[in-house]
């Protein structure tokens, strides 16, 4: 067994290899299935020789599979992409970490057991409550190039392809080790036959479960909406150094021009503008931005049109009656010494600010509607942990930025009566999240989004795959619009229907069909996620107690 340990290089690499090709390859998803495969087998190794300080080697193969699917975060910053690829790994091997204590005291399949539903239960976590959040590498993400192997996400969300991943992991390992010791062929000729067929039919059930929906499944075309997503491809690093925001505003509104009759635009119309197309809006007095008025007069010459636009909006603290501030878009502002809040900022006049990245719905009346991004961006939309952190990051000069989220899912409305998921950038890698706006009302979903901040890497294609997920979830169209690409129009089985170019100004026009049905995973939720936290939850109680009674013996 000795020399067996010469084999940790060799599968620490190929684990890292099979977890990373399905997120950076299209259709090749399959591969998740065994991509635990290798490090389980270097565990036992590990298990059975007695060795020390095995730690290095599954943080290693976790720092591999991180740094291989999302090195292209340090596109944007080299700290930020560092610390995501480090911190998600740690957290990793944590879990790793408490499935080969669990080896030490539970026997037979329940340390492995403990190890899927804890997996499971960490990635729930990081979808819905955590404070510095990074699900990019959620296992259920990998076949986000193979929508038509996970139709079945309607039931259960992203986590039920994660409980895939590990069942078929671990029903092959265990019928690998059976082979191994020898233990499979001391069984009957029925069992074997039955060990045989339970591993096939882990992997093929779900497959032909899924080919059942893809195949029979059917849009509601009667109610379709024409919708249009605008890509003017302006490079962020240098957006306003080379084109002031009129300007900006001026090429949008020409693309948009040459792609639209006036005389053909009499129904619903929806329009979509990148994330934070401009810069120029205070919540407070928002008809004062030039681009919003530019805007508004371009749709008088379109009736039924309709503009969601993305916007990096500020609001500025009022003060109340008796002089004290507020945050509520009053008029008259807050001048003082001392900071009305935890996360403001101060103006050069004294006066004190919040900032959002903001969905804002324009269409000819003097109605705007707003919706701030929630799920946001640590360090280059949020600080985390205010109480902590905001004072640190006065003392560097504010360093990070302190968007306020709205705090739940809202729909826009679309006249008459359409309601509109504004799903802002990063939201759209969250399930749950966009099922709170389905379960409100939303008849489809319209990403707005800014990928450029990347480069030409894996990122903006990997984004692009996980809004197919969402489509599939909630059984709704999908218009995405996207700054530099790709912008695109997804069906309800996560087909991509038409797209546009990466790096080109482009105009994508369709239509996409909208929906009231609600699906299994909208109606009530995780179960998967819920389930694996309360089997984790009494696992580790079954373990502490096992540590305890060991100990006392």
């Amino acid at each position: 067994m000795a020399n067996y340990r010469k084999l940790f290089p060799v599968l620490a690499l190929s684990s890292a290899v099979l977890l990373s090709v399905p997120y950076l390859v299209p259709h090749t998803g399959w591969l998740i299935l065994f991509g635990f495969i290798p490090l389980l087998c270097m565990e036992n190794i590990a298990f059975q020789t007695g060795k020390k300080h095995f730690f290095f080697w599954h943080f290693l193969t976790f720092v591999l599979w991180n740094a291989f699917t999302t090195f292209w975060v340090c596109n944007a910053t080299v700290g930020g992409g560092i610390f995501a690829i480090v911190a998600n790994s740690l957290q990793m091997s944590l879990v790793f970490g408490l499935f080969r204590l669990g080896r030490k005291v539970l026997k037979g399949p329940a340390p492995y057991a403990l190890l899927a539903f804890l997996w499971i239960a960490w990635e729930k976590y990081y979808l819905t409550v955590a404070e510095i959040s990074w699900p990019w590498l959620v296992l259920g993400n990998a076949f986000a190039g193979n929508v038509s192997l996970v139709q079945w996400y309607e039931f259960t969300g992203v986590l039920g392809g994660s409980l895939w991943v590990w069942a078929v992991n671990l029903a092959v390992f265990g019928l690998m080790m059976m082979v191994a010791d020898g233990t499979f062929f001391t069984r009957s000729p029925k069992a074997r036959c039955l060990l045989l067929c339970g591993v096939a039919m882990t992997v093929l059930c779900p497959i032909l479960v899924s080919g059942h929906l893809y195949y029979h499944y059917q849009e509601d075309e009667e109610n379709p909406l024409e919708v249009v997503a605008a890509q003017p491809n302006f490079d962020p690093y240098q957006k306003f150094e080379s084109l002031s925001q009129d300007q900006q505003t001026s090429i949008l509104l020409s693309q948009l021009s040459g792609a639209l009759d006036s005389s053909e635009v009499k129904k619903p119309l929806l329009i979509l503008v990148p994330e934070t197309f401009t810069s120029d809006v205070w919540l407070n007095v928002p008809w004062d931005s030039q681009t919003l008025r530019d805007m508004r007069d371009f749709l008088r010459g379109y009736p039924g049109a309709t503009i969601i636009t993305g916007a990096s909006t500020h609001e500025f603290w009022s003060v109340n009656d008796a002089g004290s501030p507020r945050l509520d878009r009053g008029l008259y502002p807050y001048v003082g010494n001392t900071a009305p809040s935890i996360t403001a900022r101060r103006l050069g006049s004294g006066m004190w600010y919040e900032s959002h990245n903001s969905a804002i719905k324009v269409d000819t009346t003097l109605n705007l509607e707003f919706y701030h991004k929630s799920k946001l961006v640590v360090g280059t939309e949020l600080t985390p942990y205010p109480k902590v952190f905001c004072p640190l990051d006065n003392m560097l000069g504010g360093v990070m930025a302190r968007d306020l989220p709205q705090g739940y899912a809202k729909n826009l409305w679309i006249e008459p009566g359409v309601r509109i998921a504004p799903v802002i950038c990063y939201e759209s890698v969250y399930g749950e999240w966009c099922r709170g706006y389905v379960k409100d009302g939303a008849q489809a979903l319209a990403i707005i989004t800014n990928d450029a901040w990347w480069g030409n890497t894996p990122g903006y294609r990997q984004h692009l795959r996980y809004a197919c997920l969402r489509a599939i979830e909630t059984r709704r169209d999908v218009i995405r619009c996207a700054n530099t690409g790709i912008s695109a129009i997804i069906d309800q089985r996560g087909n991509v229907i038409d797209k546009t170019s990466w790096w080109q100004p482009a105009v994508l026009r369709g239509r996409i069909n909208l929906s009231d049905r609600k699906t299994h995973f909208v109606l009530y939720g995780d179960i998967i996620g819920r389930m694996s936290v309360v089997f984790s939850l009494l696992m580790l109680l079954s373990l502490v107690v096992r540590l305890i009674t060991n100990k006392r013996n």
